[in-house]
């Protein structure tokens, strides 16, 4: 199936999400080539990336570029309409998370995706965390014995808002759409979908115009897992903690690779994601607690997915349909959230 040596790429968005989290990998990877990129940033792009392609406005990158594959980091409430735009033109799509604002949107783009026979994938990197496959490694090996209590949490610091749109009253804002992507996307990976879901979705900041806390604990038969992102976290992250019939882990702190990336680390060796030891979780049996190393995480393992996902029709390291999992949670969250009421799940991943 390999028709061509290079995967030309597009970026939709200039921001923080396209230089941290894509650029880096896009630039040090064979066989992706950056080809163009919409924005309104274009001096700094064409000092950065001199020969790449800059186009105002995103529907005319979509249409005109000669682009294989286009990754989508614009707002969360204009990912249906440009991975629509993107597929119909024959062009791959991989989106920033979350994958759409509503259930339906991703279903008519998976089915639109098949037709084009394009790959659509949903970038949901924390599964290449360290510590998420600490975690996974753990349960796998039934190290614990049978899970009976999972805790995630993702919590921050940030007691006041802050003026963007991912802070504002606007489709697919808040920090459900924001974090609980990555979060539901964990636990499905772990557990796979609940039976039930309960749900606190709170805009507890003044001035807060959309949620920026929420508390989910999703029901399995024989165990729970609660889900959780404060803005009042001003002490060490609390992790994950798991809980299980013949130990228990814990695990501070968030993983390093965004972090080194901001910094400028390229990755570009293979131990670039490697936590130190100092940071290593705790792994707890009746008798003692002892350090655990945390496994080598890295983003790039996604993009050499995406790549014999593209060139050699494998297996795609996101489906949409995995991630559309994510939407429908994120939705029966609310539902909750809003009657006071346990809501229940139907459907497998």
């Amino acid at each position: 199936m390999r028709a061509t040596t290079e995967i030309k790429t597009a970026l939709i968005g200039y921001g923080f999400s396209a230089t941290t989290f894509h650029l880096p990998f896009i630039l040090n990877m064979a066989p992706f080539r950056f080809t163009a990129v919409s924005t309104s940033k274009g001096e700094q792009v064409q000092q950065q990336h001199p020969g790449v392609e800059v186009y105002k406005e995103a529907e005319t990158l979509l249409t005109d570029s000669d682009a294989d594959l286009v990754i989508i980091t614009a707002p969360n409430a204009v990912h249906f309409a440009l991975a629509r735009l993107a597929l119909e033109q024959g062009k791959h799509v991989v989106l920033e998370k979350p994958f759409v604002t509503r259930v339906e949107q991703g279903e008519e783009l998976i089915a639109l995706a098949k037709q084009q026979q394009r790959v659509l994938s949903v970038y949901h990197n924390r599964r290449w965390d360290g510590d998420f496959l600490t975690v996974q490694k753990l349960i796998a090996e039934s190290r614990l014995g049978d899970v009976r209590y999972f805790e995630s949490h993702f919590d921050r610091f940030r007691p006041a808002v802050r003026k963007r749109w991912r802070e504002a009253n606007v489709e697919g804002g808040g920090i459900l759409f924001d974090l609980g992507p990555h979060m539901l996307d964990q636990a499905l990976q772990l557990f796979g979908p609940p039976s039930a879901i309960t749900a606190q979705v709170k805009a507890l900041r003044p001035q807060a115009e959309v949620d920026d806390f929420f508390h989910l604990t999703l029901h399995y038969p024989e165990h729970i897992a609660v889900l959780r992102s404060s803005p009042f976290c001003a002490a060490p992250n609390l992790r994950f903690e798991v809980q299980g019939t013949a130990g228990s882990f814990i695990k501070h702190g968030l993983d390093p690779q965004e972090e080194r990336l901001k910094a400028g680390t390229l990755p570009v060796h293979a131990n670039w994601a490697q936590e130190s030891p100092e940071h290593h979780g705790q792994l707890y049996s009746a008798e003692a607690g002892t350090p655990f190393a945390t496994e080598t995480g890295g983003y790039q393992h996604y993009y050499r997915q995406l790549t014999s996902a593209i060139l050699d029709g494998a297996e795609v390291p996101v489906s949409a349909e995995q991630a559309l999992w994510n939407i429908r949670l994120i939705h029966l969250a609310q539902q909750s959230s809003a009657s006071g009421q346990t809501v229940k799940v139907y459907g497998d991943v």
